[in-house]
């Protein structure tokens, strides 16, 4: 059902726009066929995946630190390929890591469309936990910067998702109303249930297929929210 009351719409960017995993991937195989050639990237990424969702959790409920997660996510996956690699190594991976990655801008299927229908019914804006610098140079790099008012990250906020202070950081630097506003993300916690928490309508990016309440509105593909907006 269409929501009419709609003024303001809030986007996550990495895993809902930004294509994070394919994005990812190529700047671990890019660093890893310069300095870590015996490295298999496939099977790299089959443990850090995971491995990273699960610090990023800890990550956004300050339970690590920054430093930590950038270190813990590479320890951790080298050790789960059983790669010895000394923490001199890792954080120069983690440097280049973030140097390389937003230069790999893949968007998911549909982003530059739904972005064009967006923008020309309703004001759009971001909503990111990711580190500020890093996130400007994705949200710059592959041409979606136009489309967005504001872009809200949650060093700028001094809390992340799913903290309500960051969305009512969001709502007063977009001068938006909560009531006539939504939040579209791939995390159910982060961006979901964190933005009805605080007061926000919200929409799952539900790639994965995730069983959650019918209660919840959900799309599995970009283009679907046309179905709600």
């Amino acid at each position: 059902m269409k929501q009419t009351h709609i003024k303001d719409v809030f986007f996550d960017l990495d895993h809902t726009l930004w294509d994070f995993d394919k994005n990812s991937e190529l700047t671990f195989e890019g660093i890893f066929n310069r300095n870590h050639p015996e490295i298999e990237t496939k099977q790299f990424i089959e443990k850090y995946v995971p491995i990273n969702q699960e610090c990023w959790k800890l990550y956004q409920y300050d339970k690590i630190t920054h430093q930590e997660l950038r270190y813990n996510r590479l320890k951790h996956s080298f050790d789960a390929i059983n790669y010895t690699i000394s923490d001199e190594e890792i954080d120069v991976i983690a440097e280049d890591y973030l140097r390389f990655l937003p230069d790999n801008n893949h968007l998911f299927d549909g982003t530059i469309e739904v972005l064009e229908y967006l923008n020309q019914r309703y004001t759009l804006h971001i909503i990111t936990n990711g580190f500020a610098e890093v996130q400007y140079k994705k949200i710059s790099n592959s041409k979606i910067e136009s489309y967005f008012r504001t872009v809200t990250n949650s060093e700028m906020a001094g809390v992340k998702k799913p903290n309500p202070l960051i969305f009512n950081f969001a709502l007063d630097l977009a001068k938006a109303k909560k009531e006539s506003s939504i939040m579209i993300g791939d995390s159910f916690d982060a961006d979901v249930q964190g933005a009805i928490d605080a007061g926000l309508d919200a929409v799952f990016f539900n790639e994965a297929k995730i069983e959650v309440g019918s209660h919840i509105k959900q799309i599995n593909h970009l283009l679907e929210i046309k179905k709600y907006l």
